[in-house]
């Protein structure tokens, strides 16, 4: 079993976080539409190395599930006010 950790964060540092993990995610899902289409998405990015198209997609939807884990738990603990 996966080992969880409870981990105190501020406000500003988790929204930073969040941002970081969008990135991250928006690149792989960029590298994906790359390598099936041949051609750039419209925004510019750096493609990340991977073997194939189905490989960067799914690192992108882990990266995007992290996402929604971390924005559940903020939700749970009464949103960012």
């Amino acid at each position: 079993m996966e080992k969880i950790f409870h981990i105190k964060i501020g406000a500003n540092d988790l929204g930073q976080l969040l941002d970081g993990l969008e990135i991250r995610a928006s690149g792989w899902e960029n590298t994906a539409e790359f390598l099936r289409s041949g051609e750039m998405p419209e925004e510019f990015f750096i493609a990340e190395e991977c073997s194939d198209a189905d490989e960067a997609e799914k690192i992108g939807r882990h990266y995007r599930s992290i996402v929604e884990k971390i924005r559940g738990q903020i939700e749970e603990q009464g949103g960012w006010s």
